[in-house]
């Protein structure tokens, strides 16, 4: 797994009009640590295909080379995300967010700290904590070891890649850590509706993040969607047409 090879702007920032009455609904798509947009553009194609406006941010210290991501702080991800929605208001009378793994903690704080200008939040095998007790030290063992193998591509579908990162870097593993701690902590605040997408077999993130956030969330409209022929990056994999299809109708029916 690299980002050498991409097709040609899919791990760059991108945007895309809506046309006909979806047009001034937006939706924000927020990939996951260590990936790119490139796992959210069919999705975001999806949509933009049936009229809503879409955008794909570039998080920072991300779709250039791994080393940069040990070079940002937790504060740069949210930043980015508020920047895209505030540019999507300017526009849109509605907007959603849409979230894969990472993407879910980062849009699930933006989302407590912004609830008057999101209509909804779709999200795909959600990050929102890391157990375990090695983690609680990754601040040392970063300082001593700068990455460790890459976690990406979790995907069933053979031949699928999401032109993510080939290591993990430990820097940006403390910072995320850190930022997950603050982003649990804002989900009672949340009042938003939410739809939830569970892959079964997910080989990177554990159940706990789906049920956190099912528990924690203020929200008193949850619905939770598992996903029986996935792994992790289950918008690119088997499912990503149930992904696709059951947050359109969620849009549609919020509209």
């Amino acid at each position: 797994m690299a980002i050498e090879g991409a097709p040609e702007g899919w791990i760059q920032d991108y945007r895309a009009e809506g046309s006909g009455k979806n047009k001034e609904i937006g939706v924000l798509l927020v990939h996951g640590f260590t990936g790119t947009p490139a796992s959210m553009r069919p999705w975001a194609h999806y949509l933009n295909e049936r009229g809503y406006t879409v955008s794909v941010p570039l998080i920072p210290g991300h779709g250039t080379t791994w080393h940069d991501l040990n070079h940002v702080s937790w504060q740069e991800w949210p930043a980015k995300v508020e920047a895209e929605l505030l540019q999507l208001k300017k526009k849109c009378s509605k907007v959603f967010l849409c979230a894969l793994s990472m993407g879910g903690g980062n849009s699930l704080y933006v989302a407590a700290h912004n609830q008057g200008m999101i209509d909804g939040i779709v999200l795909v095998n959600p990050m929102i904590h890391i157990p375990g007790v090695q983690i609680k030290f990754v601040h040392i063992i970063s300082r001593i070891q700068k990455s460790r193998a890459s976690v990406g591509d979790d995907i069933k579908k053979p031949g699928i890649t999401e032109w993510g990162y080939d290591a993990l870097p430990l820097k940006g593993v403390a910072q995320l850590y850190k930022y997950l701690k603050l982003a649990r902590a804002g989900l009672p605040k949340i009042q938003t509706p939410t739809l939830v997408f569970h892959s079964i077999d997910d080989h990177i993130l554990p159940v706990s993040n789906t049920e956190i956030i099912m528990a924690e969330l203020g929200s008193s409209e949850k619905k939770r969607i598992e996903l029986a022929n996935s792994y992790h990056v289950a918008t690119l994999d088997y499912d990503a047409e149930t992904i696709f299809e059951n947050s359109r109708l969620f849009i549609e029916e919020r509209s």
